[in-house]
């Protein structure tokens, strides 16, 4: 038999006599027993309390754990409501960005002989060769082919095509698009031709033409086609001899346009206002 098995056995026999020697003891003078669990309670006191700490820091570890827990599931829910915030915010300005579209299209004014059809922007077949959008108004509703588009900003373009619901608007960047106009406050007449970008050149200006950025353009109304004093953009720069045109209409934002029904067996007045691209109320 090996020293430590022998060891262990003689360690219980001392641990069970010690049990029975404390029990006696304690049947046989019990203030002498408390007095001896005192002392060794108060002995044993401090490394209780040591051993007791990992337990206490494990506790606060699990403690702090499950505050991130917590934590990192509020900020989940706070990410998805902001996201949520976000999209409503997204609406708002949009539907904010339509009033404001709609508030200027119903105070836009031109000539007092023409009557308008409001229509909506339902489709954009703008690429590198074409320039037109779509609208939800055709000739069920007056729209005619030829008829100039407008918003409150200005000129948007010309009908180039008529359904009896839809009805398809060449935007004046389009390539094919050419509008009569002229120069403020010189009142030199020109026309205006799209290119397909976003800028529009006045070309057929007289011989001598008095010019400078920041000039307004507007259509003349020669020709029958464009009403005159529609607003349409500024000059921003010349080269070869021309003006380049900033037109005042965002064709990136277009929304809602109005088809200009024009009465040509008026003479055309001039109500358009001063400041950029925006009409008198």
């Amino acid at each position: 038999m090996s020293g430590k098995v022998m060891v262990q056995r003689f360690a219980f026999v001392l641990l069970a006599a010690a049990a029975v020697v404390l029990m006696l003891l304690n049947k046989s003078n019990t203030g002498a027993v408390e007095r001896f669990r005192t002392v060794l309670l108060d002995t044993a006191s401090p490394v209780l309390e040591v051993l007791s700490r990992p337990a206490i820091t494990l506790s606060r570890v699990m403690e702090e754990a499950r505050f991130l827990v917590h934590l990192h599931d509020e900020n989940a829910r706070l990410r998805e409501e902001n996201a949520r915030l976000k999209h409503w915010q997204a609406t708002a300005l949009r539907l904010q960005q339509q009033h404001v579209g709609l508030t200027a299209l119903l105070n836009a004014r031109v000539d007092p002989s023409s009557t308008f059809v409001s229509a909506r922007v339902i489709g954009d077949s703008g690429g590198p060769f074409v320039r037109t959008i779509l609208l939800n108004a055709g000739s069920r509703d007056g729209v005619v082919k030829g008829q100039a588009a407008i918003n409150g900003d200005g000129l948007v373009g010309r009908v180039a095509e008529v359904g009896f619901r839809s009805s398809r608007i060449l935007l004046i960047t389009d390539l094919n698009s050419r509008v009569p106009a002229v120069l403020e406050p010189s009142r030199d007449r020109g026309v205006l031709e799209g290119d397909n970008s976003n800028a529009l050149r006045l070309n057929y200006l007289p011989a001598g033409a008095q010019l400078s950025p920041g000039d307004r353009v507007v259509t003349s109304g020669h020709g029958g086609v464009f009403p005159a004093e529609l607003p349409i953009g500024v000059v921003t720069s010349v080269a070869d001899g021309a003006p380049y045109v900033q037109p005042f209409v965002q064709f990136q934002r277009l929304d809602y346009v109005r088809i200009v029904k024009h009465n040509f067996d008026h003479p055309p007045s001039r109500s358009v206002a001063a400041g950029r691209g925006r009409t008198p109320r």
